[in-house]
């Protein structure tokens, strides 16, 4: 079997959001039938045809990683942090404040990578707006349990806006239990294939050797020095 590069994305969000379906759904393109709850970690692969359909068109591996989101685990959690080559944050569209601890996500995942003792003082003082720009790592905001009512959905899709316009990442909202969720030449499945690539291109075809957590924190911290602070 022919060896590929592969690249490394994290899958975050409170616990009972449906990573676990949300993973299992894009690798196996099929839902699963008895999620459980994550502890730790799980890892689900697939393989990305990155730029498909022009002549640098090459198979990479996407290794996605559900890591549990218990409260009870998030001194331990960051083991799993580093290297972090793309990010898909995950909420319930039922649940208004999944969404707003995305940015406690986004936070814990960016400042707690290992390589660097600077971090956020407070998640109360984390504004996704100090991202855009600045950041390396491409994101992908999802909402799952779209199948819910249309009334719950729209309020939904209202609220989610933020956290995605603000780090200036897409958005899509999914119903893991339906395959047609990501059917070949969909929109949802568009920004997915979209989002790989980037990961990919982050990786493999931007300047070697930097850490995409390093000029992020530098800009950050110059931009909003009272947030930081070294142990």
């Amino acid at each position: 079997m022919a060896a590929f590069d592969k690249v490394k994305v994290i899958v975050v969000g409170d616990s009972g959001v449906g990573k676990s379906s949300l993973t299992y759904l894009i690798c196996h393109h099929q839902p699963i039938n008895n999620p459980s709850w994550t502890v730790g970690c799980s890892v689900e692969v697939k393989l990305h045809e990155y730029k498909e359909g022009t002549p640098d068109q090459k198979t990479y591996f996407i290794e996605l990683w559900d890591i549990g989101g218990s409260s009870s685990h998030r001194n331990t959690r960051s083991v799993f942090y580093n290297p972090t080559h793309g990010i898909i944050l995950v909420h319930d569209l039922t649940n208004r404040k999944s969404q707003q601890n995305l940015q406690k996500w986004l936070a814990e995942v960016i400042n707690k990578d290992g390589s660097s003792k600077s971090r956020v003082s407070s998640f109360d003082d984390f504004d996704p707006e100090q991202f855009v720009g600045s950041t390396q790592i491409p994101i992908l905001v999802i909402g799952t349990k779209s199948d819910l009512s249309e009334e719950v959905r729209t309020h939904s899709h209202r609220r989610s806006s933020t956290i995605a316009e603000e780090c200036g990442a897409d958005e899509i909202f999914l119903d893991c239990r339906q395959v047609r969720s990501l059917a070949a030449g969909s929109s949802s499945a568009v920004k997915l294939s979209r989002f790989f690539d980037k990961v990919i291109e982050r990786r493999y075809h931007c300047r070697d050797g930097i850490s995409p957590f390093s000029d992020k924190r530098r800009t950050l911290a110059s931009l909003n020095p009272k947030f930081y602070h070294s142990d």
